[in-house]
């Protein structure tokens, strides 16, 4: 199973970026599949939640109205559209399925 995530970057307050994460090794289009980020000194915390077949998806409080997460399963991939955002997002993020997580990319709001 491989997860691998590209997209992250620096970007200034306000700015936006699109992640994404390619998986393999499973049937992709049966996994709910999620993104997470974890901040230096903070816990992991869960970012979106997409269902299979990407008709129900959730958010933290903390990224509603701002992310969107959706999903192409005819190319086994999951997304994470990050729009205005802000210092207090910078963090590296993760993809996941089942028990399995990506490396992570990183992502750097600053100006």
């Amino acid at each position: 199973v491989q997860l691998v995530e590209s997209g992250g970057g620096l970007v200034q307050p306000g700015g936006s970026l699109r992640l994404s994460c390619t998986a393999s090794g499973f049937t992709f289009s049966s996994a709910p599949m999620s993104w997470y980020r974890q901040a230096p000194g903070k816990e992991r915390e869960l970012v979106a939640i997409i269902s299979s077949v990407g008709g129900t998806t959730h958010y933290a409080d903390s990224v509603k109205g701002r992310f969107t997460i959706s999903r192409d399963n005819a190319k086994n991939t999951v997304y994470l559209q990050m729009s205005s955002l802000k210092p207090e997002d910078t963090a590296v993020y993760c993809c996941h399925a089942y028990d399995y997580w990506g490396q992570g990319t990183q992502v750097t709001v600053s100006s």
